[in-house]
Order: C-alpha cells, then sequence, then structure tokens
C-alpha cells in the first residue's frame, strides 16, 4: 500500500521567525526582482516601494499604472518587485521578521490577521475617514475583510469567487445537466458516478473520473460547511465545525473515490498546478477553482471548459465573494502619505483600472469593474458574468480574515485527508486528530 509524500516538520512560530530574521540580509538580495525606479530616496522627492506576486501580464500592467501614478505624483518614485507566489510569501516572512515589509505590501486573505497581530501593518481607518483612500465605490461587506480586531489594515483589490471548471463536452455525454446556482452536492456526486460509467479513458490509458477529489481543500471544506449553515471559525482562536461536520465531508468524498467517481489518491496529491491537476491531465471532467484562475484551464483544454458554480446543500451556496488579494502598508513605512496616495491611485483612479483590467479579478470598485467589462473578451468575460450571476443568486456575506494560525492549519487539513485517501486512518479518526492539532494551533 502506497504511503502519502512525506511533508517537512512545521517548526514553532518561535522557531520560523528566528530563522527568518537571521536569513534577512540574504533574502533582501533573493527572489524579487527589481523593476523600476532607484533605490533609496529621490535627489528632490520620496521614494517608496512596492512589491506583489503575480504572473509576467501583472506585473507589465501593474507597472504601467505606476507609471502613471509617478507622472501624476511629481517627485515621488515608486521602486516596484514582483515574484511567483511561494517565493514572495517568503520574502515577506523574512521582512516582517526583519522589522519591516515594504511601503506598499501586496496581502493573501490568510495574511491579514498574522502582519496586523504583529504590527507589521499600518491602520489604514483614519486614511478611509479622511478620504485619502476612497470607498463608496466599495461594496462594504467585501472592504471589510481587511480588518483585524476592528481595525482596517488592507484594501482588497481584488473581489473573487470560487466556483467548478469543467468540461462541456464530457458532461453531454453522460446526460448530467448544465450546472446551475442551486445544484447540490447530491447532484454533484450523481453528475461524478456518470461520468465514471462512462468508461472514458485518459491519454494515458486510465479511467476518467468525474472530479478532482476536493477534500484535502480546505476552501471545498468551507464552501460545503457554510451550504449547511456552518462556518470554518467561529473565532480567533475557536473553529467553527464539530468532528461530525468533518466526518461527513470527508466521508462524501472519500465514498466517491473507492467507487471511481473523483480521481485517485496518487493523482490528487499531484496536483500542485493546473497542468497536473486531474482534469489537466484528462483524468477528470471537472476541477474546483477560484475564477481569477479559471482562465488557465480553456487555455489549456480548450474552450469546452466553462465555469460553473459551487454545489448547494437545498439551494444555499456556500462560496463567497473574497479578496482575491489586498494591499497593505508596512507599519514602518516612513511615507505613510505616498503609500496611501498609491494604494487609492490603483484602486480608484480610471486609468489604472483600464490598465489593470482583471488581471486581479474583478476590481473592486464597481464602476471601474462595470467600465473595464466592457472591454473583456473569453474566459475572462465568463467569470465577470458568472460573478453577476452568483451575487444575483445571493450569497452571504464574507468571513472575517482567518486567524493567524490558519496557514499552518490548512496544511494540516491536506496532510490529514491524504491518511484517509491512503487508508491509513478512517475519516472519522482523521477528523478528532486534525481537530485536535487545529485547536492546539489557534491556541499557541
Amino acid at each position: 500500500m502506497p504511503e502519502p509524500p512525506r511533508r517537512r516538520r512545521r517548526l514553532p512560530r518561535r522557531a520560523v521567525l528566528a530563522t527568518a530574521a537571521v536569513a534577512l540580509s540574504t533574502a533582501l538580495t533573493g527572489t524579487l526582482s527589481a523593476c523600476s525606479g532607484a533605490s533609496g530616496e529621490a535627489a528632490h522627492g520620496v521614494t517608496i516601494t512596492f512589491t506583489w506576486w503575480g504572473n509576467d501580464d501583472r506585473a507589465t500592467r501593474t507597472k504601467k499604472a505606476v507609471e502613471l501614478f509617478e507622472k501624476e505624483h511629481p517627485g515621488v518614485t515608486v521602486r516596484t518587485s514582483n515574484a511567483d507566489f511561494g517565493a514572495y510569501m517568503q520574502k515577506l516572512a523574512t521582512q516582517a521578521a526583519g522589522g519591516g515589509i515594504p511601503d506598499v505590501a501586496q496581502l493573501d486573505y490568510r495574511q491579514i490577521s498574522q502582519y496586523s497581530d504583529g504590527n507589521a501593518l499600518l491602520p489604514l481607518d483614519k486614511a478611509i475617514r479622511d478620504k485619502a483612500i476612497r470607498t463608496s465605490e466599495m461594496d462594504k461587506e467585501l472592504v471589510r475583510t481587511g480588518t483585524f480586531k476592528g481595525t482596517q489594515y488592507a484594501m482588497p483589490m481584488g473581489r473573487g469567487i470560487t466556483g467548478y471548471a469543467y468540461d462541456t463536452k464530457i458532461y453531454r455525454k453522460a446526460g448530467v445537466p448544465t450546472p446551475e446556482p442551486d445544484w447540490t452536492w447530491r447532484d454533484f456526486a450523481e453528475a461524478n458516478k456518470k461520468i465514471a460509467a462512462l468508461g472514458l479513458k485518459a491519454p494515458d490509458g486510465r479511467a476518467v473520473a468525474g472530479s478532482n477529489d476536493g477534500a484535502t481543500n480546505e476552501d471545498v471544506f468551507e464552501d460545503w460547511l457554510r451550504s449547511r449553515g456552518g462556518k470554518l471559525y467561529a473565532s480567533q482562536t475557536r473553529l467553527g465545525f464539530t468532528e461530525d461536520d468533518l466526518t461527513a465531508f470527508w466521508t462524501y468524498f472519500n465514498d466517491q473515490r473507492k467507487h471511481g467517481a473523483v480521481a485517485k489518491a496518487e493523482d490528487t496529491v499531484q496536483a500542485d498546478s493546473t497542468e497536473w491537476t486531474p482534469i489537466g491531465r484528462g483524468l477528470a471532467a471537472a476541477d474546483y477553482t477560484w475564477d481569477a484562475t479559471f482562465p488557465g484551464y480553456p487555455a489549456l483544454l480548450g474552450d469546452q471548459v466553462r465555469i460553473g458554480p459551487v454545489p448547494t446543500t437545498d439551494g444555499r451556496a456556500g462560496n463567497y465573494f473574497k479578496p482575491s488579494m489586498l494591499l497593505g502598508v508596512g507599519a514602518h513605512t516612513p511615507h505613510p502619505k505616498e503609500a496611501t496616495e498609491l494604494i487609492d491611485f490603483l484602486l480608484n483612479d480610471k486609468r489604472a483600472g483600464d490598465i489593470l483590467g482583471f488581471t486581479r479579478s474583478t476590481p473592486p470598485n464597481r464602476a471601474i469593474a462595470t467600465r473595464v467589462a466592457k472591454t473583456l473578451k473569453g474566459p475572462e468575460l465568463e467569470i465577470y458574468r458568472y460573478g453577476q450571476m452568483m451575487e444575483k443568486y445571493g450569497v452571504d456575506a464574507p468571513p472575517a480574515a482567518p486567524p493567524r494560525g490558519d496557514v499552518a492549519i490548512q496544511t494540516a487539513f491536506n496532510r490529514n485527508y491524504q491518511r484517509v485517501m491512503y487508508d491509513l486512518a478512517s475519516p472519522r479518526q482523521a477528523a478528532r486528530e486534525f481537530i485536535d492539532e487545529a485547536n492546539r494551533e489557534l491556541r499557541s
């Protein structure tokens, strides 16, 4: 019997911070690539730093928007840098441990609690009150996602939502109707069963399953849980679900995998990019995804791949509009005025909106989103329409940013379900052990 891949033992947080601090001087010359502006202060003005993660298209558009900001703000130079997600996250953690993140930094939703609680971010409430950062064209609940303990520390730079990328040709062949916003988890399981029964063969000759195995993914569990009226966290120190909740979720996918309705364990654990997902390798007909990453599926597999809604429980949607990423100001910036001006410009200037487009999913400024949507084509237009459809159908307000231990909890979630996949634990045993581990993390 194969064993799940070994993962590195997670070090205690104090050890991580200590190591990061030691590595600061080396990391500062590492993976982030300087892209514009001069180092240090401009001769007769101000220099601020701005960092983000993302692909080449996002980098090109962002630098172009920054150049427009510099033109509109004589005397302000913006020194930019970017990297891929993994390198960026490591770099930012090192900078935070060493005494300060850049003047303006792109942040993931899971980082808000971590860096706010660690005093690495500058509160933005005064800037919002003074309209230095304008929020009148933004959804209040989306803006609230950048708060921690009632204080605003970051601003959403995009609005995203989860869905399923699915192959329309295979769905039609199996007689599965086009997924509608009110389809259920029961419908999803039946669709997977019908597809598996077709006996289709992947390019490597193996059977095609209905979907990826979503039980390794904490985001899928959160959508499933919310569709039943639950939530992932009750507070910054307490889980919002029970052992029974998690056991039911893991049993749902585990039973499907045993009958070939979802992808095999060895194919699920390899899915670290679109190309290596079961659907990307021709081994499944559907894959859970975020709207911002959906265009990668039709680009790889063809236009027959569309985006559909996450299943519901008796019509109640569990997904929600989440910030695809946020912008924060480093707590130790010597130039808070210029840093907040840059954030406001990127979020609210129409010309910047035209340049940035949907590179960070739907712009949070509704007027800009409507304006830019008129220029969209193909998959980008599809995800915009999908977001409109889900907004009209109705989803609950987003939760507060996850607690600072969520990154470690997310890793543990994946690891514990892998034990189920490889028959090393029952869904209930794994759920019990995961909850114990999560509670320890939240209390630490």
